[in-house]
């Protein structure tokens, strides 16, 4: 191409008609072919440059051409993740009870001395006052020899029941029964200070038009330990922490587990439907992204809900007639919270399963209002995972020391929040509702919400939740308040709790916390998705119930305590404060 054109230019400059002025000089002959050679050369370079050019851009088309497939194929798949760091301090005063350990073994003294059967004993102890049992396990072995001179028609304060006494509790005390019980004193119990880690790695991938996946991994320990420090002492319920529902959810090692991981298929029929399916988006739940400071709903159900189960979901989404209510969402549930697995056709156990209903009225921008509602069918006592101890098999040295599993019944739960946003006030309310409907007793004479073998019977529960956080962007500061509290017979389904020790939407009793939220000046923030900021929190809870949390065993006044018939497997807590303070950093 440049010969050629080096070739129209010579020729070009041959066909010039010749000036009408006289031949030119020798010298100007000289300076003109010195002024066109200057100009070829400086044309060829333009030329060459134009050439270079042209196949640097040839060049450039082919590996963008050739790379489209890899940069689609990786956009296909997106990574986004959150790191915390968080201290503890927690401060817990429990009160004086009677273990269960201990009136286990009065109950095997008990046996051996009358050979009555347990529920046989018990139903005696009923017939007394409860100072009047107290009294009975405190001073057992002269309550045993009472009882059998008075079998035997000889009534306390006669002069033949003086004078058979003492013969009969030598008798007593030769069967080996010990010199009485006593109840564990009150006792505070703290953490000065408790460090954690938790890290989660979540991952998008583009599947096709209409479907997607999505997963997350999370690992989430305590500096120095590779198990859960708040599962220690007596008096914690956190013995829970390794079960199914509540995996990743509370601090054990540092391995890195699956904590979501589901498909979404959207657009079903060409109608706005979905079916999703996996280990489910349900934890942190609205109204937690106030406090938890993450700016959008993290799950489906209302934080009354807090469990990682695996299931699936089939929902509608639908635009309200009235623009004060935005969209809606409905969706059906269902999902599976234990696998009994195979077992004998003569003691056979039930899957737990979870199904219902969560229903978006309102969503339009901060206002948003939920209702759900669900059943828990086949509720066991022990859940996989974890192992209960069974105090009465081991006093007698029958069985094999730990609580078969059992199916109690079903728990039935309705709760709902409305939440909205005033100029820089974000406020909501929630409240909840919980049925037990027994129709089972395990080997300890448990059920739900019952104990020793009581007739099993529906017991109602309630629960109200509310909370305001003020925010002053200017300044990268959020306040906030809440206020919990829950009735005798609550039960909120919240093992995957992310308070420290004790979830305290679960609490028979009250609960109040204040939190301050500051975004950390770190500079621009690279991405929509990125957050940085610390988290400074108080909790304060004073219970007026035992149990809160489990669905096992009967709820006790906390001032009822003296009761043998009330005892306790863990030290039942009076108050408890917990202080916070967290690093986090989302990407």
């Amino acid at each position: 191409m440049v010969k050629k054109t080096l070739a129209l230019v010579l020729a070009a400059l041959l066909l010039a008609p010749a000036t009408p002025f006289a031949a030119p000089s020798t010298d100007d002959l000289a300076k003109q072919i010195s002024e066109l050679t200057q100009q070829l050369n400086a044309l060829r370079e333009q030329l060459e440059e134009v050439r270079e050019t042209t196949d640097d851009n040839t060049d450039s088309v082919e590996q963008l051409e050739s790379s489209a497939p890899k940069w689609d194929e990786q956009s296909r798949i997106r990574f986004s993740g959150d790191y915390r760091f968080r201290m503890d301090y927690s401060d817990a005063d429990t009160k004086a009870y009677w273990g269960a350990d201990a009136i286990a073994g009065a109950v095997r003294d008990m046996q051996t001395v009358t050979g009555y059967d347990v529920q046989s004993i018990l139903g005696m102890m009923n017939g007394y006052s409860a100072a009047e049992r107290k009294g009975m396990i405190e001073n057992l072995p002269a309550s045993l020899a009472q009882m059998g001179l008075m079998q035997n028609g000889l009534m306390p304060g006669t002069a033949e029941f003086g004078a058979a006494f003492p013969s009969a509790l030598a008798g007593v005390n030769s069967l080996g029964v010990v010199n009485g019980y006593s109840m564990t004193p009150k006792d505070t119990f703290d953490n000065d200070i408790l460090y954690t880690n938790r890290f989660r790695l979540g991952v998008t991938a583009d599947i096709s038009d209409n479907l997607e996946f999505k997963g997350r991994l999370a690992m989430y320990k305590a500096w120095g330990m590779q198990s859960n420090p708040t599962d220690v002492g007596p008096y914690m319920m956190n013995q829970f922490y390794e079960m199914d529902g509540a995996t990743t959810r509370q601090p054990a090692d540092s391995v890195l587990r699956v904590d979501r991981a589901y498909i979404n298929w959207t657009n079903v029929a060409d109608l706005p439907i979905w079916f999703s399916v996996g280990r489910r988006p349900t934890t942190d739940g609205p109204p937690a992204q106030l406090r938890m400071n993450t700016g959008e709903r993290m799950a489906t159900p209302v934080n009354f809900m807090d469990y990682a189960f695996d299931g699936a979901t089939l929902g509608a989404m639908f635009q309200n007639p009235i623009d004060f209510m935005g969209y809606s969402k409905i969706r059906i549930c269902y999902g599976r919270g234990f696998e009994a697995g195979p077992t004998e056709q003569a003691n056979e156990l039930d899957d737990m399963d979870f199904g219902g209903l969560s229903w978006d009225i309102i969503n339009k921008g901060s206002r948003f209002m939920n209702i759900q509602s669900f059943l828990a069918a086949n509720i066991v006592n022990v859940p996989d995972g974890v192992t209960f101890s069974n105090p009465l098999e081991m006093a007698l040295n029958t069985g094999n020391g730990t609580l078969d599993t059992a199916n109690l019944g079903d728990i039935y739960h309705t709760s709902f929040v409305y939440m909205d946003k005033y100029s820089d006030l974000n406020y909501f309310l929630a409240g909840g509702w919980s049925r037990t409907d027994p129709d089972g007793v395990d080997e300890m004479g448990s059920t739900l919400l019952g104990s020793w073998w009581e007739d099993p019977e529906t017991k109602d529960g309630y629960c109200i939740y509310s909370g305001v956080r003020y925010d002053l962007d200017d300044l990268g500061l959020k306040f906030g308040l809440e206020y919990n509290y829950g009735t005798k017979n609550w039960i909120s389904m919240t093992p995957a709790h992310d308070d420290m020790t004790q979830a305290k939407l679960a609490t028979r009793g009250h609960v109040g916390e204040g939190y301050l939220i500051w975004d950390l000046p770190v500079g621009d923030l690279l991405s929509d998705k990125a957050k940085a900021f610390m988290r400074l929190g108080y909790q304060h809870y004073e219970y007026e119930y035992t149990g809160s949390g489990n669905w096992l065993g009967a709820p006790v006044d906390i001032d009822e305590l003296d009761d043998p018939l009330n005892a306790q497997f863990f030290a039942p807590i009076d108050k408890m404060d917990q202080v916070y303070l967290t690093m986090e950093a989302w990407f």
